[in-house]
């Protein structure tokens, strides 16, 4: 039976509390478009694009209308492209990236995601193509995200693909140097990626996924955090039921929006990812949910132990609520999408090592954290690979979206707009670790790894 005061609650969260589906993302296989020529396969990729998303805009737009509930984005995500055949050049990746935006403009889509490689275990000749071409391709194309896996718990973590990653962070940095380093805020280095991830910049359709398929991002830090505001005094035990059944009810609504998007558009439903997605807005912080806990300032000591408890709650009170979680799935911290960071990583509460320390317990790792724009690529090599060992030996994603912004130091701030807002820049350890990066080779895996 229909309640009143639930249909009443849900209007509040909407308006007061800023719940959102923060993307419908349509998952497309490009693995039966390789062609003879670079140019047929591209042709093949913009045909099968638009053809399955034609209607993803409206589609979404006819729910937000029906339904009341705001989706902020429509996105696509795609095959690796460093799989797709008929691709084997920088020039082709070039190309490819060209296509992918052209398509996404076609469709009115925000982003494409999958312009990525996987390569924990090694690089063939067709990635280093394609690291060759990441730079050009992010910086000349406006909608396309980038993604690389560089290791996993089963493979250990390849140093060698690690370095050109670090390469690439600060080429794309000096590419757009004009537009904040905006370039970097679209590549993104993984550990343990999922393969149905629904957020940007990591988003691509794995090859063990359907062929089309609808995944579904939830978000609502201001409704959790509003939930503990409204507890009062209680105990941390009691905090945790309470995230658990805000939780529920926000995932709830993700399964709705899910499954009517997949019915409409008659492509398989696949995962609701129920993470906690910031934005720059007064209300929607991670940050303010830990100090809503009890915190004066996120970055203190018991901020890594508020985030491990509200992650756990978030993801147990989710599954309960869909049979189909998946993708990242728990609280994310994005430093300039994150109003409450900005200021913690402003005033000096909120370091580098502390947002580390954080990544151990929390849904993905180092994101969207501006470094001063000297910054040398071996240094972020090195950050690269802290956060790949850390979801290597803890069998979690972990990833690293870094942005040395050009021109900038520490103190400084930058500004990007939209949903990824702004960051303060904040100091790295200025001693080298290019000795050890440049050692190359791999990380083994761990002992733990062996499970069969």
């Amino acid at each position: 039976m229909i309640n009143t005061k639930d249909i009443l609650e849900t209007i509040n969260m909407i308006r007061e509390e800023h719940l959102d589906v923060r993307t419908i993302t349509m998952g497309i296989s490009l693995l039966d478009c390789a062609d003879g020529t670079a140019e047929k396969t591209c042709e093949n990729i913009y045909n099968k694009i638009t053809t399955y998303a034609k209607d993803l805009v409206k589609t979404g737009e006819d729910i937000e209308k029906e339904y009341g509930i705001p989706i902020i984005h429509k996105r696509v995500s795609v095959t690796p492209i460093s799989l797709v055949g008929g691709l084997k050049t920088k020039e082709d990746y070039i190309l490819a990236a060209k296509t992918l935006d052209k398509a996404a403009a076609a469709t009115g889509i925000n982003f494409i995601g999958g312009f990525s490689a996987l390569v924990q275990k090694g690089m063939t000749n067709k990635e280093l193509a394609f690291f060759e071409a990441v730079p050009e391709a992010i910086a000349s194309t406006e909608r396309v995200c980038s993604s690389v896996n560089v290791g996993s718990t089963r493979a250990g973590i390849d140093m060698d693909a690690i370095n050109k990653c670090g390469h690439i962070v600060k080429e794309l940095a000096r590419l757009t140097k004009d537009d904040c380093s905006i370039g970097c805020a679209k590549f993104v280095v993984f550990t343990n990626v999922p393969e149905d991830n629904p957020f940007m910049a990591g988003a691509f359709h794995g090859v063990g996924e359907p062929e089309c398929e609808i995944n579904v991002g939830v978000s609502g830090p201001g409704v959790v955090r509003h939930a503990i505001e409204s507890a009062g005094s209680c105990s941390l035990t009691e905090l945790a039921e309470i995230i658990k059944k805000t939780a529920f009810k926000v995932t709830r609504m993700g399964q709705l929006v899910a499954v009517e998007a997949s019915k409409r558009l008659g492509v398989p439903f696949g995962i609701v990812d129920l993470s906690l997605a910031p934005t720059p807005a007064i209300g929607d912080s991670v940050a303010r949910i830990l100090e809503a806990m009890g915190l004066e300032k996120c970055g203190t000591h018991g901020t890594t132990a508020a985030l491990a408890m509200l992650n756990d709650a978030v993801k147990k009170g989710g599954s309960m609520a869909s049979s189909r979680v998946g993708g990242l799935s728990g609280a994310f911290i994005p430093v300039s999408e994150d109003e409450g960071m900005i200021e913690a990583a402003a005033c000096g509460a909120l370091t580098i090592e502390k947002l580390e320390a954080m990544t151990c317990v929390c849904s993905v790792g180092l994101d969207m954290i501006a470094i001063p724009g000297d910054t040398p690529e071996e240094t972020i090599s090195a950050i690269i690979a802290d956060e790949s060992a850390i979801g290597m030996i803890n069998s979690k994603t972990t990833a690293a979206r870094l942005i040395p912004a050009y021109g900038k130091k520490a103190g400084d701030s930058v500004e990007f707009g939209g949903l990824l807002g702004y960051a303060p820049v904040i100091p790295v350890n200025t001693y080298s670790s290019e000795v050890f990066v440049r050692r190359g080779g791999r990380i083994p895996a761990p002992i733990h790894s062996l499970k069969n």
